[in-house]
């Protein structure tokens, strides 16, 4: 496993979203709010695993993702045992409770992408 450099980091932790795109497809990607947690990068679909872009990353495994004008090519980690309560906090501190509320129900933890450099 990579773990992202200091800039990377410093880059996602001034980021609001990122745009994912999972494979090879062509297919746009979607724009996303993500969390830095003990330094690992996770996304959270709000709507669950049936979620399209959920699904994409768990049949591909491997992606792109976004930010400003930086693009990075990553690996997508579904279904793994993710921190939650550190996933909720941090989502909430980032996002506000409004937010924290969407992505802490049962149907985002099971969404819970872990995304790492490729």
């Amino acid at each position: 496993m990579t773990a992202w450099t200091p800039e990377d980091r410093a880059l996602l932790t001034e980021s609001t979203s990122l745009v994912l795109t999972a494979g090879d497809d062509g297919r746009p990607g979607v724009e996303v709010g993500m969390v830095l947690v003990r330094g690992d990068l996770y996304v959270r679909a709000f709507r669950g695993v049936r979620s399209r872009w959920y699904q994409a990353a768990r049949e591909h495994g491997r992606g792109r993702i976004r930010v400003g004008t930086v693009t990075r090519d990553v690996l997508l980690e579904t279904g793994g045992a993710a921190p939650s309560a550190e996933l909720d906090a941090a989502y909430r501190s980032r996002y506000g409770q409004e937010a924290g509320a969407l992505v802490a129900s049962p149907a985002a933890h099971a969404a819970t992408i872990r995304i790492t450099p490729a």
